[in-house]
């Protein structure tokens, strides 16, 4: 396939910019890593490409994707989780094409995983987890415990993944055999939750006290990142928080995760008179330690 491929993966690494070029074949005979086609061609270019289309090709029974993504594309994907495949990718890729060691010096940049990108990741996961979280547990609240089993499964998913992260490790796809060795604890919580043959509500009733006390255990370690943005500034407007370049990519779940530091008594606030009489803002601030 790879010889079929190669005029066109060659014309693309004669353009200035393209950056790195990386094929990734099919390994079983179900495979999501590649849409389930034969081989995908991973194409990172410097700035957006108007010939940037995910493109589709045929020779004879075989068939294979080009996927073009920019640089910033492609380090917001690992950085976020948005396409864990990309890590897959980069690490179990073959490299066809390599302008300035990009993708080698990328490796090793995963490999390496810095602590200041592991803070933001982790604080990432705990505000998924919290919204999870919460959103489960208001499900049981209201007896929805189907929809309550699916939200706690993901929070279950957040916690594992912040736990890898913790490790220094990027989380894969199959992050419950990572999370097997490294966190045995939520590890059995998982396996009990899908395996146990108690009732579901049972198995409900169960999970949401042993997490409520692991996701107060992970705090200090969740909050950190946000925590260190906070101490830069004596307080905050949320809409401040909201548009910082690092805490902008908690997205939807700033919201919920401020609440609940504030719950938690990590983070105070304060009332600052509009010009309504009875309406304030709210200002944020970490308590001073004397």
């Amino acid at each position: 396939m790879e010889n079929i491929l190669r005029p066109i993966y060659q014309e693309r690494a004669s353009h200035s910019n393209t950056l790195a070029i990386i094929m990734i074949e099919k390994r079983h005979e179900t495979s999501p890593l590649t849409d389930n086609l034969d081989v995908a061609l991973l194409v990172v270019v410097q700035t957006p490409d108007a010939n940037a289309a995910i493109k589709h090709y045929q020779s004879e029974d075989k068939k294979a994707s080009l996927i073009v993504m920019t640089k910033d594309e492609v380090q917001e994907a690992i950085l976020l989780g948005t396409n864990r495949r990309v890590v897959d990718w980069i690490l179990n890729g073959k490299i066809l094409f390599d302008r300035n060691e990009y993708i080698v010096k990328l490796i090793d940049r995963i490999k390496e995983f810095p602590f200041s990108e592991r803070k933001l990741k982790i604080g990432i996961e705990y505000g998924k987890l919290i919204r999870r979280y919460l959103e489960g547990k208001a499900f049981f609240e209201s007896n929805q415990h189907l929809d309550a089993y699916n939200h706690i499964v993901h929070a279950l998913h957040h916690l594992a993944r912040l736990e890898v992260i913790d490790r220094g490790f990027y989380p894969e796809v199959t992050v419950w055999s990572q999370v097997k060795h490294i966190e045995p604890q939520v590890y059995k919580l998982y396996k009990e939750l899908v395996e146990s043959e108690e009732t579901l509500q049972q198995r409900l009733e169960l999970l949401f006290l042993a997490s409520d006390f692991l996701i107060h255990s992970k705090t200090d370690i969740g909050a950190a990142h946000i925590l260190t943005i906070m101490s830069e500034k004596d307080s905050w407007y949320y809409n401040d928080l909201h548009q910082h370049p690092e805490l902008k990519y908690y997205s939807v779940d700033l919201s919920i995760l401020l609440e609940y530091l504030v719950e938690r008594k990590y983070i105070l606030t304060e009332k600052v008179q509009t010009k309504s009489k009875d309406v304030f803002h709210l200002m944020y601030f970490l308590q001073k330690k004397c």
